[in-house]
């Protein structure tokens, strides 16, 4: 879909696009060819996309032979996306809010492609285990959408999205750097930053006010940690970076007991001086093994 056909479909439907709905579309062919290529999909794929727009990157996951289950926020796009897709055999559509749908669907999200979506029609065959997202997400919610999927034990086996290139950048941030944080250590806990490309604002219509980019997050295998000690690392980062200038053993007292933080920080030669912002993922993994839950 090209930016002229882009326009012309708004045009001739009336639609406004909305800034709170994040709806800049990229329509770019070689940024779209290049989002599909980092996926590295292939016909026993199933994949979810969370935005959809008018289906440029639609078209071409479904080119590709995957099953694609499109979440769609805006009921006139998704009106529109059923009308141009809705026809093909491996193509889903839910009209619903994604970062909704995801918190609903937490505790049993062994693929969104398991079961038919209400308004999905038939839709029967069992989807695989792995499944993957791809994405040109809407800013305003990418961090927590990317959160809630990453937590999950079940999460994507790939997740190759376009979002701001700031946030991208925290996502892959080293320790003791400004980017370095709580985002960093909740997606690196099961995933880890397999490559990253700029997006021109250029290739987006309309042209975002903000740089974007597009990071591939492959999961971890086998994970860091067992399920159980996943939960104890999510309690000790958030806290730990509930006031990141402050010091991490002061701030962790608060859920622990001081001989047991005490007994973990000296094992680990951290010192209680430390602030969370100079601890690796890897000193987290290893203190998080060592405390109580």
């Amino acid at each position: 879909m090209t930016l002229t056909e882009m326009r012309e479909i708004l045009k001739a439907r009336d639609l406004l696009l909305t800034k709170s709905l994040g709806q800049n579309f990229l329509h770019d062919g070689n940024q779209l060819r290049r989002i599909v290529a980092a996926a590295e999909l292939s016909p026993t794929d199933s994949v979810l996309e969370i935005g959809p727009g008018l289906g440029p990157l639609t078209e071409l996951l479904l080119a590709s032979g995957t099953r694609v289950l499109a979440i769609e926020k805006d009921g006139r796009l998704a009106t529109f996306l059923r009308e141009r897709l809705g026809s093909q055999p491996n193509f889903t559509l839910l009209h619903d809010d994604a970062l909704a749908y995801l918190q609903r669907r937490a505790g049993d999200l062994q693929s969104p492609l398991e079961a038919p979506a209400p308004e999905a029609g038939d839709f029967k065959s069992p989807a695989p285990a792995d499944w993957k997202l791809v994405a040109n997400l809407p800013y305003s919610v990418a961090s927590p959408i990317l959160v809630e999927l990453a937590l999950n034990p079940r999460g994507p086996e790939r997740m190759v999205v376009t979002l701001q290139l700031e946030v991208a950048r925290r996502i892959a941030a080293a320790p003791d750097t400004d980017d370095y944080g709580l985002l960093t250590l909740l997606l690196g806990l099961r995933y880890q930053c397999s490559g990253l490309f700029k997006i021109p604002a250029s290739c987006f219509f309309p042209a975002p006010d903000v740089e974007s980019a597009c990071i591939t997050l492959t999961r971890r295998e086998p994970p860091l940690l067992d399920e159980r000690q996943a939960k104890v690392f999510v309690r000790v980062v958030k806290r730990a970076f509930s006031q990141r200038r402050k010091m991490m053993f002061k701030l962790l007292k608060v859920d622990w007991p001081e001989d047991k933080l005490h007994d973990a920080f000296t094992e680990l030669r951290i010192s209680p001086l430390e602030r969370a912002e100079k601890v690796s993922l890897e000193v987290f993994t290893d203190f998080c093994r060592l405390l109580p839950t």
